[in-house]
């Protein structure tokens, strides 16, 4: 059981993913803006944030800067609807990226992943 942080405007996916990632046990805090996702890694340390790109305030690539500067260990899955943005620069700090799908089997797969990868170091 992890606890896990996803961050994504649109509230019925929110709902969909942490509800798969619920099935596998995990304890899922859902926020709706970059911002919330950098204010959330402060006050409650995940252990696996999974991030939306396009999302209102602060998007997902600025927040991932801010939120690997106050904790750099903390793993981070991309999960968003545009493969476009798999080079840029800050996407590489992220462990994984995943374009959105509605078959969750391939989040839960990638969540499980990082999760262990990041138990073994």
């Amino acid at each position: 059981m992890a606890k896990i942080l996803l961050a994504d405007d649109d509230r019925n996916q929110c709902l969909l993913f942490s509800e798969a990632l619920a099935k596998d046990e995990h304890v899922v805090t859902t926020v709706h803006d970059g911002f919330a996702a950098v204010e959330a890694v402060t006050h409650d340390r995940p252990d696996l944030i999974v991030l939306d790109i396009n999302m209102p305030i602060m998007d997902g690539l600025d927040a991932l800067g801010k939120i690997l500067d106050r904790d750099p260990r903390v793993p981070v899955i991309i999960h968003t609807a545009y493969s476009s943005y798999r080079d840029n620069f800050v996407s590489a700090a992220a462990q994984e990226y995943l374009v959105k799908s509605s078959d969750t089997s391939k989040l839960r797969e990638s969540v499980s992943r990082v999760l262990a990868k990041h138990a073994k170091s």
